[in-house]
């Protein structure tokens, strides 16, 4: 046997996982290795980008990646040839690039690309056989990314640390999206709420008791400021018989939803799973990269980095198919279409399961618990999408008491449609088809109590995972594969926080935001950094040459950044600003300083002196001392305590707010809960300030 013929050809993917599922489709001919993501890349120590050679990158072997790309050489010698399978994206395609440079160096061996959407034996077969050359257009377009941020960020950065504090540092699109995030604290802290009172009454039919709403006094919108106003109307009609003035019946057609992108994907796993950006899309990659089930190994999704909803014509008939056999009654005459957005990157389908016959709960026993979450709702979107719409009725009946009208409302579904496919993914009216009453008009209704409710108006709503992603998504800033590390980024450098599954910037954050929006307001400006992606994808496209993009905008970017390191006054000594009190171990006067986790008491007697303590975010209303952040030593959850403890025992779950009660001088707090969500109380039960009836009586 001649010693080509023994030669196996090697595919190089960028994960073991995805290497191991791979191999057991591809046979004994083939050698399947793992690049473990990029192995050239620009360096972390430096710019390393040559403004005056064209922005001319300089690659450097990944620290600690020197041995895997050696030995990926050393393969590629005794190999037939080479197919280079990075993910099918920028990043996939960079990679393969550079793959392709490495071992042309080390190894005179056939090189070529191959790219598939999902991890089966049928998508594999079919890439094995129908190479492809790298799209340059494609690198280029991840090359000037790369370069852009890497102008902003490191030009950005020594700055800060020079004027304003040193581990400080800026990106170009999270930048952004802080502030974004920001800009909606400022409207959440600037909101104040105003009381209002709704008013329902209940009638009784045999023996059911149902509650009707006030939707119109004296044949207007009311406008109920006080609880003295909802006595008047309940003074004028009560003991009156009310009659029916109008029932209403609409009946709906709800569609379903197209199956999922990388941005819908993330919001709903938010919003049902409470998963963050980040987590989902670990779980999704496991998932694309193979599951063992039973003796065999299965991508389970398919490419989990798009904006597309495009569906296969393969599987489309495999769900049309399996619809006939499940749900053969909700199977449309045609298969359903969804418009593609014309920004969208078409190479790829919508994330779907890759067989529609691996039911959720057929597979559950092997798979993690987080993996069958975010497996079941891609395949409930998947099938559902396929399927006929749903139809609703709504009855609407309108009772006339006086001159006030109340309304009651009630939704049921007549036919079931795409939600028979829905678990985790049904709403709650889905679940629980709602009721109403049997009333025709002119029926006469007696009401046995009415029921006042003091509300007060929602500020904005913080960003959460789910919505921030939205917003960018909506503005173009990103792509499918960074929304998630933009929200990560923020939090790794301590510019956000998460509370109660919302975004909140730190003191930190909200510093660097004024700082970037004041002196590079193009910089951090949404409509520019959504050009900055238009313009990338034009790189892709190959109607733009990367270089000409990046001079277009480095050249302003430099003339401002020149002015502001000229003129921008140091700021790093307002930062420690001197306090009147004195440090108990060494009396030197204390300052307070920023630190990574926001301000706090600091001897300005260091380094000889480490005392530290926390500032004052209140004064304590039993003894006037002050309140500060403490931490429970078994669970080490944050409360908020007077410094006089234990003469005083006076404590919070809640943070103080920098704001008095108007009324008695109590501090305010921000409360949360699923109804209201975030809201602003003053901490005195004996108190009505911003207080509801029910909340009043808590501590």
């Amino acid at each position: 046997m001649k010693q080509d013929e023994v030669k196996k050809i090697l595919v190089i993917v960028e994960s073991p996982a995805k290497a191991k599922t791979i191999e057991k489709y591809l046979g004994d001919h083939y050698s399947v290795k793992a690049s473990m993501g990029h192995l050239i890349d620009l360096p972390r120590s430096r710019m390393a980008v040559d403004v005056e050679q064209n922005f001319e990158p300089e690659y450097i072997t990944v620290r600690g990646r020197a041995t895997i790309l050696k030995d990926l050489q050393k393969d590629a010698k005794k190999a037939a040839s080479v197919m280079l399978a990075s993910d099918n994206d920028r990043e996939g395609e960079a990679i393969a690039w550079h793959l392709r440079n490495a071992i042309r160096e080390k190894a005179a061996v056939p090189i070529v690309r191959i790219a598939f959407n999902e991890i089966t034996p049928t998508a594999i077969k079919e890439a094995v056989a129908n190479p492809s050359d790298i799209d340059e257009a494609k690198v280029n377009a991840q090359k000037a990314r790369r370069v852009l941020d890497r102008l902003v960020g490191y030009n950005l950065t020594p700055l800060l640390w020079k004027k304003v504090k040193g581990g400080l540092s800026a990106g170009r699109v999270q930048s952004v999206a802080l502030r974004l995030i920001c800009e909606r604290e400022d409207e959440v802290e600037a909101f104040i709420p105003e009381e209002y009172w709704t008013l329902s009454g209940d009638f009784r039919i045999k023996k059911t008791l149902w509650t009707a709403q006030l939707v119109l006094w004296e044949r207007e919108k009311p406008n109920l400021k006080t609880e003295a106003s909802v006595n008047e109307i309940i003074d004028c009609i009560k003991g009156k018989e009310g009659t029916v003035s109008e029932v209403r019946e609409i009946e709906k057609t709800i569609k379903p939803k197209p199956p999922f992108t990388t941005s819908q994907l993330q919001q709903v796993a938010a919003n049902r799973l409470s998963f963050a950006s980040k987590k989902t899309m670990q779980v999704a990659q496991q998932l694309y990269e193979g599951v063992s089930i039973g003796s065999s190994r299965v991508g389970l999704i398919t490419y989990m980095r798009t904006d597309s909803v495009r569906i296969s014509k393969q599987a489309l008939e495999e769900v049309r198919a399996f619809i006939q056999e499940v749900y053969p009654d909700e199977l449309p005459e045609a298969a359903v279409e969804y418009l593609v957005e014309k920004t969208a990157q078409n190479a790829h389908e919508a994330i779907r399961p890759t067989y529609t016959t691996y039911r959720p709960d057929s597979i559950k026993g092997h798979l993690s618990l987080d993996q069958f979450k975010l497996y079941s709702i891609i395949w409930e979107r998947f099938v559902a999408s396929q399927m006929k719409p749903a139809q609703t009725k709504t009855i609407s009946t309108d009772i006339v008491v006086g001159d006030a009208l109340f309304r009651i409302s009630g939704t049921k579904i007549i036919k079931k449609g795409f939600y028979q496919a829905l678990n985790i993914l049904a709403v709650k009216e889905e679940k629980n088809s709602a009721h109403y009453p049997c009333l025709k008009k002119g029926d006469t209704v007696i009401f046995e109590q009415f029921h006042a409710e003091q509300h007060f108006t929602q500020g904005p709503p913080r960003y959460t995972d789910a919505s921030i992603v939205k917003t960018l998504e909506e503005k173009g800033i990103g792509r499918p594969s960074t929304y998630a590390p933009i929200i990560s980024v923020l939090q790794d450098r301590y510019y956000v926080t998460r509370s109660n599954k919302q975004l909140v910037p730190t003191v930190l954050g909200r510093l660097i935001n004024t700082i970037l929006v004041s002196y590079f307001p193009h910089i951090v400006n949404v409509d520019f950094t959504a050009l900055m992606e238009h313009n990338l994808d034009s790189v892709e496209e190959d109607l733009v040459c990367w270089q000409d993009m990046i001079r277009e905008f480095y050249q302003p970017f430099k003339r401002q950044l020149d002015e502001v390191f000229q003129n921008l006054e140091p700021i790093k000594i307002s930062l420690d600003e001197p306090t009147d009190q004195l440090c108990e171990k060494c009396g030197r006067q204390m300052v307070k300083r920023l630190g990574r986790f926001g301000y706090f008491l600091a001897c300005s007697g260091f380094p000889e002196c480490h005392n530290t303590k926390p500032i004052p975010l209140a004064v304590c209303p039993q003894c006037g001392g002050d309140i500060v952040a403490r931490k429970a030593q078994k669970r080490g959850k944050e409360f908020y305590g007077c410094t006089n403890y234990p003469t005083c025992n006076f404590f919070t779950k809640y943070k103080p707010l920098p704001q008095n009660c108007p009324e008695c001088g109590w501090f305010m707090v921000e409360k949360y809960d699923k109804v209201n969500g975030s809201y602003k109380i003053c901490i005195n039960p004996a108190c009505n300030y911003l207080h509801s009836v029910e909340s009043s009586t808590e501590s």
